[in-house]
């Protein structure tokens, strides 16, 4: 079965519009772990529009004790550090994720929208890749379905890829579908052949989630807007007993 992880990062934006800590990140993260899904996710930006640094400590120490759970941070691995934000690689040296997912996204990117271009960024995250392994963190990279570059992920020592699924979901109900779902199968076929996982996330809902899942190599997804989205309408337990009974 394909493991569910929850990215929380809308319930930090919602807390972020208002003084206060409501709604609470942690609080909303145990909910979903009660209701079994088998990872909890953020991507901490040094503009902290919201998850903050404080959110990726109090979640490393709520998922650290739990053998059911793992905890996935994601962000740019070039990220330095601003105000309070210690830098990316800093912040997961010192929480210690059991994934850590790295995306080529900047600050003024209102989301990722890309996968690494491992010709030009393949040497500098060799070292970095390596630096995060050695401390027992899974490493994942953000990867478009690009046959070349998934061979490039390997060369460069990564454990699994993340898909980039932006292009899938905006195609859904289209004739563009098919050929754009091939190309991720196609991509998740090879990157398992050279012993990496595989795992997936952007703009996966009720709707699209259960093609995508029938990617017989697919291990994890990750998603966050279309479920906070279904949250607000059927409640986050149901949402979340929703997403588990797809991927079932």
């Amino acid at each position: 079965m394909t493991a569910l992880s929850i990215n929380l990062n809308k319930i930090a934006l919602i807390r972020n519009s208002r003084e206060g800590n409501y709604p609470n990140v942690v609080d909303h993260a145990q909910l979903c772990i009660d209701e079994g899904v088998e990872g909890i996710t953020v991507h901490p930006r040094p503009d902290q529009r919201h998850i903050r640094p404080s959110d990726v400590r109090q979640l490393a120490a709520l998922v650290a004790p739990l053998a059911a759970v793992e905890f996935n941070v994601e962000g740019n691995p070039f990220a330095p550090a601003l105000a309070d934000y210690p830098g990316f690689i800093e912040l997961v040296e010192e929480t210690r994720p059991d994934q850590c997912t790295l995306v080529p996204d900047s600050d003024d990117q209102l989301t990722s929208d890309h996968g690494f271009d491992l010709n030009s960024a393949g040497e500098k995250l060799i070292p970095i890749i390596k630096r995060l392994k050695d401390q027992g963190m899974r490493v994942s990279l953000f990867m478009d379905p690009d046959l070349a570059q998934i061979k490039l992920a390997a060369e460069v020592g990564a454990d699994r890829i993340e898909l980039y699924t932006g292009p899938y979901a905006a195609a859904w109900g289209t004739e563009q579908l098919e050929a754009i779902f091939e190309q991720h199968r196609a991509a998740a076929a090879l990157a398992a052949s050279l012993g990496m996982g595989v795992n997936a996330g952007h703009d996966l809902n009720l709707d699209n989630l259960a093609k995508f899942a029938s990617i017989p190599e697919l291990q994890e997804v990750s998603i966050g807007h279309a479920f906070t989205v279904d949250s607000l309408a059927m409640g986050m337990s149901n949402a979340a007993r929703a997403y588990k009974a797809l991927l079932r």
